[in-house]
């Protein structure tokens, strides 16, 4: 038997353990409870660590009570506080307030001890970037009371000044750029480490403390992903766009709380529990099929059932095994979530939360108990809401049967037939004939004539007695039902006859409401029949009961025929299986009235969605708003806080526990000691997920503490969601319709969605076709930055995404240009700059217009370009136009940056093309200036890069506010609405410059001019075009490749431009008043050109001459098709006027 290949997971474990083993004698054997960061691997140890683990055991890590407690601080470098104050092998002991942390540099490890804060979190450390080990160990034993908590609980560094920084810098600084390449997997771990250690995504980690006067937080309640599941371009997308917004807003100022977590996912997550349970032979088994085992003594049954308790034990054990992969995945994409306020669903203060609401809106009438049609699961054994259900198109069947009419109906059949002839009957159509056993009624349309006269009788439901299609026979116990009319019924649709079974289709279901017909139900809740289809039919699954009821109706001659039929089937988005509707007792919200809170929120403009065409959607959904059905079968999840009194299943008292109900029920008049029976059920993930923007900032816990600085009051309402329009009801709604509800306020001022990722061709991902993309794998090749800006530029909000990987590529080489621009810049332009030189050209702020007057056209040029691109791109960004923004960026970068300024800069730089001197260092501001800025510009879309390329660049002393002297902590280019200085003008004679540029060099690439030949051109021009181009000749000449000794700038009309226009030269039209001549001489060797025109006329005449001699001869032209004719002529008319062309050239060629 061949060998299962290792899952990614079971192969990152392997990689990971290996290290931990080969790293063991560098750490000696490590205390129970700590975490090691060895070099750019993260080694997380649990608490019964040992060597033998590191070579056998397949899993490992650390648990999310574990994390939350480190408060965020793992993943690349983690610590948290140890479970016992010494290893029994180690030769030192470490205090309970101690954590080991072992550091790599290099080749060599060393550990060391890291002090706790008073409440036993452990100092943050960046030791990745520690240029020894000795300084590493120094930097983890500072003192504790350089540390201090903010009133959140977080941790502000008050390690040694700049230490973050100096620590960053000197690594960075020291690998250089001039021997190495883009490679951004050599350095994205790194820096996201160096972030989320120093802090820098707290929300006050630009200024803190913030000033009384700082600017309205920007809060992003982060999609809570699913907390065992895995990176898809789903979550990539959002946290590309999310992230350009939290890091715009956080570096213009604004407090940004970008919230992360995840959401416990009740279906999925016991959907894999219950597989492995099946695995083993074994499922759920409630309270009662227990008791009932044990008192039947059946061991074997018994061995089978999973009780609630140790279910729930295997749940907790499986989220704990496979939760954290995700949220470590989206690091690895950039985003800049405060982690230390990562909450989890069920988090204790969130599952207070899920109770207080529930408890509220059942106070308040909007919450009740009903017995109505739901979606029926039958693999998760549970009801899903109607959003969790997906309609496919299938090809299945049509039956066609018989609803024969009744005759002993008291009355004389109208039909009387003879003996031996068939009785009248009803032709019937159904994709489902198991339903047969539920049906209660046909309908036919009351305008139809061929059943008019039916209306009112009654027919026989099939099989439900098999003597009653036995004319003969005295046997009546049968099952008849009636034919009730009603214009629903479409009757060009099958038989224009419609059966009607009320309790499991939810359009008879409104039907039989209307009729008041009997509600039968027919299957179980696993899909088998129930004993009402019969004897035969009990138990049977739903599928197989299909196939044995249609064979007995041919057998009875009740069947007419079976055609194929395209429908759409109901499947269980997680389970896949097909959806029964079915009639259950279940809690809903009533939902009429919170939906028109919710419409009116976008209505009055209190909630703006972007793109505006989805409020026609959104209005469409909530004005048409169904009851929520909010209960779930399931055993994963926030158990509905219902107690049922006295074993009644009606009688039940909502509360907020235990305690609460029993108080309750005393009051009612129950004993103290009454029985108490909680409510099986589990509410709705969605229910949970939809208090996430207030639950997650301290509701209802802060409710009411005005004045207090608390999260709730800080950071509620929060700005913008930014999501997936696919999810637009399943949460969107629903958060607004809670938050307005339970609040008083919507709970966001901006709906943001985007559209869903689909492949290069525009068609689903699908791992089916094998078109699906592993964001993983992408950062892998391409980094992250790369994925990031390929999805979100060139796309417009809401618009759908196809990715492909060409895009990707073609952004990796934009970053790559990034790095050779920086290089340039910082590898030859600044080595001629001394100290104070450098550390005058760090960039503050906007480059103000005293400065700015006393630049040259191109740095004027380019400045003015570069301010038009920064309010552009800030409009777009506070506008949500993302994609349109990023792409500016690139454009710019590439088009203006690298293509033209660096290459003018370098007349300014170098001795060899006329520059040095004040020259140089007016180049070296601007070049760092502009590239600064656009980095700037750059950085919430390539975080990564950007950040690492920035540190290259002279900077500003970290100020003491900041977490880090970070780029992403930096000043937004324009801070305010402040206009940045331009010169239009400039931007006009610049572009003029430009376009003669590009024409010279066209002519050069028209003439076939080699590249390293230099040409002679004369430039006519008057006015201040004509200085500013004089003033610019020597950029002319290096970038058109142009003699300087054949070059001129002469005025219009001169006697020079006149000179220049009777030559034998190419002529080039730039603009009214600017022209060029370039000598033809030096654009071809003349007689090189005549002796090739001259052999081309040759070649032509020849062939002009045969086929003309073609064309002539009667017989071609009378024989030959018309169409063959008619091509010769075109053909020959071709050839004479290139051989015209020729002969033109050869003439000017004299």
């Amino acid at each position: 038997m061949g060998r299962s290949q290792p899952s990614l997971k079971q192969k990152d474990t392997k990689r990971r353990y290996s290290l931990a083993a080969a790293y063991l004698a560098a750490t000696a054997t490590l205390p129970a409870g700590t975490a090691a960061a060895i070099g750019n691997n993260n080694i997380m140890l649990p608490s019964s660590f040992s060597p033998s683990m590191a070579l056998g055991r397949r899993s490992f890590g650390i648990s999310a009570a574990a994390r939350r407690s480190s408060r965020g601080s793992f993943s690349f470098v983690g610590s948290f506080p140890p479970t016992s104050s010494s290893s029994s092998s180690s030769s030192s002991t470490l205090s309970p307030s101690s954590t080991l942390t072992a550091f790599a540099t290099g080749r060599h490890a060393v550990a060391s001890s890291l002090p706790s804060d008073k409440n036993g979190i452990p100092i943050r450390t960046t030791a990745l970037f520690s240029s020894s080990a000795t300084e590493a160990a120094a930097s983890a034993n500072t003192s504790t009371s350089n540390n201090k908590l903010n009133e959140n609980g977080s941790i502000y560094q008050r390690l040694p000044p700049n230490y973050h920084d100096s620590q960053y810098d000197l690594q960075n600084r020291q690998s250089g750029l001039a021997s190495t390449s883009y490679d951004p997997s050599s350095f994205e771990p790194s820096i996201y480490s160096w972030w989320e250690t120093a802090g820098c995504f707290d929300p006050d980690a630009k200024c803190r403390p913030p000033p009384p006067s700082s600017k309205p937080p920007y809060v992003l309640p982060m999609p809570p992903p699913n907390v065992t599941g895995r990176l898809h371009m789903g979550h990539a997308i959002f946290v590309a766009l999310q992230d350009v917004l939290a890091r715009f807003h956080r570096m213009r100022g604004r407090p940004v709380l970008w919230t992360p977590g995840t959401d416990h996912a009740g279906i999925a997550t016991q959907l894999q529990v219950e597989k492995a349970l099946l695995a083993e032979g074994k499922r759920r088994g409630t309270d009662a099929e227990i008791a009932a085992a044990k008192a039947n003594g059946d061991d074997d049954l018994l061995q089978t059932l999973v009780g609630r308790e140790e279910f729930l034990k295997r749940v907790w054990e499986y989220k704990e095994e496979q939760g954290g992969a995700i949220t470590s995945q989206l690091r690895s994409l950039g985003a800049s979530a405060d982690w230390t306020r990562e909450r989890f669903t069920m988090d204790p203060a969130l599952s207070v939360g899920v109770t207080e609401a529930f408890c509220r809106l059942y106070e308040r009438g909007l919450v009740y108990r009903g017995t109505y049609m739901v979606n029926w699961s039958p693999g998760l054994m549970t009801a899903v809401s109607d959003l969790e259900v997906e309609y496919s198109e299938e090809e299945g069947k049509l039956y066609y049967f018989k609803y024969v009419v009744d005759r002993d109906d008291g009355s004389e059949a109208e039909s009387e037939q003879d003996d031996g002839q068939e009785q009248e009957y009803l032709p019937v159509a159904t994709t489902r004939p198991e339903t047969i056993f539920g049906d209660t009624a046909v309908c036919v349309n009351p305008e139809d004539e061929r059943y008019k006269h039916l209306i009112g009788k009654r027919v026989i439901v099939p099989l439900s007695g098999k003597s009653a299609f036995d004319k003969n026979s005295p046997n009546k116990n049968y099952r008849t039902i009636p034919v009730i009319a009603d214009e629903y019924v479409d009757i060009a649709f099958g038989t224009g006859a419609l059966k009607i079974t009320p309790g499991h289709d939810p359009n008879d279901y409104e039907l039989g409401k209307k009729y008041d017909l009997p509600i039968l139900t027919i299957m179980n809740k696993d899909a088998t029949m129930t004993s009402t289809c019969g004897p035969d039919y009990a138990d049977l699954d739903r599928f197989v009961a299909r196939e044995k009821l249609w064979k007995d109706m041919e057998q009875e001659g009740l069947t007419i025929k079976v055609e194929k039929h395209m429908q759409r089937v109901p499947r269980s988005q997680r389970g896949g299986e097909v959806i029964e509707p079915l009639v259950s007792q279940q809690w809903f919200v009533k939902t009429e009235g919170m939906g028109k809170k919710a419409l009116e929120a976008v209505k009055n403009g209190e909630i703006e969605i972007v793109p505006r065409r989805f409020e026609k959607v959104w209005d469409g959904w909530l004005t048409d708003i169904r009851d929520w059905c909010i209960s779930r079968q399931l055993w994963w999840g926030h158990r509905i806080p219902v107690w049922y009194v006295d074993n009644s299943d009606e009688n039940f008292i909502v509360a907020r526990n235990e305690e609460e109900a029993r108080q309750k029920a005393i009051e009612q008049g129950h004993p103290a000691d009454v029985p108490l029976r909680q409510e099986d059920d589990v509410l709705d993930t969605w229910f949970s997920s939809g208090l996430w923007p207030f639950a997650t900032v301290g509701w209802p816990q802060d409710e009411g503490k005005k004045g207090e600085n608390t999260d709730l009051e800080r950071f509620y309402p929060g700005t913008c969601l930014e999501t997936g329009y696919d999810i637009l009801f399943f949460w969107v709604a629903r958060m607004v319709m809670l938050g307005i509800e339970l609040t008083g306020v919507s709970p966001f001022q901006v709906i943001y969605l985007h559209g869903l990722v689909r492949a290069a061709d525009g068609s689903k991902m699908s791992k089916t076709k094998g078109n699906v993309v592993d964001p993983l794998d992408t950062v892998a090749e391409y980094g992250a930055d790369s994925l990031r800006y390929s999805l979100v530029t060139g796309v417009t909000p809401g618009q759908d995404i196809p990715l492909n990987m060409d895009k990707i590529a073609a952004n990796k080489s934009f970053a790559n240009k990034l790095w050779n621009c920086c290089k340039f810049v910082t590898e030859n332009a600044l080595k001629g700059a001394d100290e104070a030189e450098l550390a005058s050209l760090g960039v503050t702020g906007p480059l103000s217009k005293e400065e700015f007057d006393t630049l040259a056209l191109p740095e004027r040029y380019i400045i003015s370009k570069c301010h038009e691109l920064v309010e552009s791109v800030t409009n777009d960004i506070e506008n949500y136009q993302l994609g349109a923004a990023g792409s500016k960026i690139y454009e710019f970068l590439w088009d203006q940056y690298a293509d033209w300024y660096i290459e003018i800069s370098k007349t300014r730089l170098y001795e060899g093309f006329g520059g040095g001197g004040d020259d140089a260092k007016t180049a070296r501001r601007v070049l760092v200036y502009i590239l600064d800025t656009s980095m700037r510009l750059l950085h919430p879309y390539m975080p990564y890069v950007t950040e690492q390329l920035w540190h290259h660049l002279p900077r500003a002393p970290k100020s003491e506010e900041k977490a880090a002297n970070a780029l992403m902590l930096a000043d937004w280019p324009q801070m305010d609405d402040t206009p940045l200085v331009k010169d239009e003008e400039a931007i006009a004679t610049f572009e003029c410059f430009q376009a003669l540029t590009r024409s010279i060099r066209n002519a050069r690439a028209e003439y076939n001019v080699e590249q390293g030949k230099k040409i002679g051109a004369t430039v006519v021009a008057s006015g201040e075009l004509k200085e500013a181009i004089e003033a610019e000749v020597k950029s002319l000449i290096m970038l058109a490749k142009l003699d300087p000794e054949q070059v001129a700038v002469v005025a219009s009309n001169s006697d020079e431009a006149k000179a220049a226009a009777v030559a034998d030269s190419v002529q080039l039209v730039i603009q009214d008043g600017v022209e060029a001549y370039l000598p033809l001489s030096e654009l071809i060797d003349v007689e090189k050109e005549k002796q090739r025109l001259q052999k081309q006329s040759e070649k032509l005449a020849k062939e002009i001459e045969k086929l003309s001699g073609r064309l002539q001869s009667k017989g071609f032209v009378d024989k030959a098709p018309a169409a063959v004719v008619d091509k010769a002529k075109a053909e020959l008319a071709e050839l004479e006027d290139q051989a015209s062309k020729v002969r033109a050239s050869l003439d000017a060629l004299g």
